[in-house]
């Protein structure tokens, strides 16, 4: 309900009986009115609010001589932010108010208006009376729907989009709900509103500061509640007010930024305390004995264990940053991925990696789901997704997952964005060497196999070291050309290093068994590298 204003009151039957006359002032008779004072006395003022209005018929007031008595009174009224001065003629004065009276009300913006005609002023008390009364009533069982509404709200736990819901049908406008970069989250049109009202949103937005938690900016129309504390800003909920917001709606919009910052809360511990759960399980599922208390908790936890197959997986951050924001990133991700495409999963982040278990329900396309859910994932750049062979029991689960930490461990460096799902069945030789870890023996067999060549080309530079033509060889087994080309070396430049290297080594290599055993050591080499890395 739009304020009384000293304009509504002009309109009332009882006042216009009195045949008003607005002699000054008349670009503030909107101010909004608190009620209404009738009174002889000149010295009123300081009995006054904001928001009074004041009737006299003006026999109290200073001699028409007092010029400056009178000035002051104007003055005074104006000082205490007084809504208007009606005087009736007929007491004291009868057809025209001293030009000093008006002149100073003009000057200082006080509404003057003239009532020509007899007034009942205690009817004019009473009438405005009765309509500041209801109007507050009405405020109060507004500021009630207001505060049920969103206490409501609270108790269910509401989600942002109930909340812009239920801001939308309370302020009758749009509704827009922004991160702090002043990008849209969400946004519900007015009645009748067109989403022009989101044109150039960016750059409008930017440029309107929040000093306090909850301004008005009259350039765009818009009334905007800061979300959050000064210092860690979330976003913002902008509401369309063309026109100064009344009180009750700076409350909607305060209490939706409450309950907004309630489901931030609420929607952060019930995922902290999920990805706690899930990482409880998936060390227990990895280390314990699968106990039938341990799938108890496992169905508590949402993964259905009885009649269905199970698929350990990896992902790990391979392009992105490794900080704990990018992998909570990429754990939201995951766990958005799984509930797309409809499969049960626990996932946690557990030494800087990302563990999946998927539920699968019986049958032979368990890959083909993997696969939806690895698409799901691939709009996220740089996250490498290894899995582990599909196992039809929950005590095997801990040999899928060890699976897909084996494929994750070996794939060389800068791997995955081309593959969408890395398997057992793509890594060959790497998965087996991966097994082997940091086993002394395969250390040592490095060190015999690779150590002169090492020796060789810490004493030398650039194109005379003999390690990148061991690589190139053995990347192209079926032609010296082709490997030749890949060093942009000649011909006879690549085949003056192979014999060079070949009496470095005092090996044939042209002998399958050697190939074979220099490239599972430069394999092997290149594994314990990515380890320490």
């Amino acid at each position: 309900m739009l304020q009384l204003t000293v304009a509504d009151v002009l309109e009332l039957p009882v006042v216009q009986q009195g045949g008003p006359v607005v002699l000054a002032g008349r670009e503030r008779l909107n101010r909004p009115l608190r009620w209404v004072h009738a009174t002889e006395l000149a010295d009123i003022a300081p009995l006054l609010r904001p928001g009074d209005l004041v009737l006299t018929t003006g026999v109290g007031l200073p001699a028409d001589q007092q010029r400056t008595a009178l000035r002051e009174f104007a003055v005074s009224l104006a000082e205490a932010e007084c809504a208007g001065l009606f005087v009736e003629y007929g007491r004291r004065w009868r057809d025209a108010l001293p030009a000093d009276l008006v002149s100073a009300c003009e000057e200082s913006g006080l509404p003057l208006v003239a009532l020509t005609h007899e007034v009942r002023f205690a009817a004019v008390t009473q009438t405005v009376g009765e309509l500041v009364v209801d109007q507050q009533v009405a405020e109060l069982r507004d500021a009630q729907r207001v505060h049920e509404t969103f206490t409501e709200l609270s108790f269910e736990q509401a989600g942002a989009t109930q909340v812009l819901e239920a801001v939308s049908r309370l302020a009758a406008a749009p509704v827009v709900l922004e991160n702090e970069q002043h990008r849209p989250l969400d946004f519900l049109p007015g009645p009748g509103e067109e989403t022009s009202f989101l044109d150039g949103w960016q750059s409008r937005s930017a440029a309107v500061g929040s000093p306090d938690r909850t301004v008005w900016d009259e350039a765009n129309g818009w009334l905007i509640t800061r979300l959050g504390t000064r210092d860690q800003n979330w976003g913002r909920l902008v509401i369309g007010s063309a026109q100064p917001p009344p009180q009750r709606l700076v409350a909607v919009a305060e209490r939706a930024a409450a309950s907004l910052a309630l489901h931030r809360l609420h929607d952060r511990d019930r995922d902290r305390s999920r990805r706690r759960h899930h990482h409880e399980l998936l060390l227990a599922l990895q280390t314990q004995p699968v106990t039938d208390d341990l799938l108890r908790r496992c169905e508590l936890a949402d993964l259905p264990v009885r009649r269905r197959r199970f698929a350990g997986l990896v992902l790990r951050p391979a392009s992105i940053g490794t900080g704990r924001g990018d992998l909570d990133e990429v754990v939201s991700s995951a766990i958005a991925a799984a509930h797309a495409v409809r499969v049960p999963a626990l996932v946690a982040e557990v030494d800087r990696e990302i563990l999946v278990l998927l539920s699968l329900p019986l049958g032979p396309d368990t890959d083909q789901v993997v696969d939806r859910l690895a698409g799901r994932l691939r709009p996220r750049p740089g996250v490498v997704v290894c899995a582990g062979r599909t196992v039809d029991a929950a005590a095997e689960i801990e040999r899928s997952l060890a699976e897909a930490r084996q494929v994750a461990d070996s794939l060389p460096v800068g791997a995955g964005a081309e593959v969408l799902v890395h398997r057992l069945q793509d890594v060959h030789l790497q998965g087996l060497l991966t097994l082997f870890g940091d086993d002394e023996r395969l250390r040592h067999f490095v060190q015999r196999e690779l150590e002169p060549v090492r020796l060789h080309d810490a004493s030398v530079t650039g194109q005379m070291q003999l390690l990148p033509v061991l690589r190139a060889l053995l990347r192209h087994p079926g032609s010296k050309s082709a490997a030749a080309a890949s060093l942009h070396l000649s011909r006879a430049a690549f085949y003056d290093r192979l014999t060079r290297l070949a009496q470095l080594l005092k090996a044939d290599l042209d002998d399958p068994d050697i190939r074979v055993s220099l490239h599972v050591a430069l394999i092997a080499d290149d594994l314990a590298r990515l380890r320490t890395s």
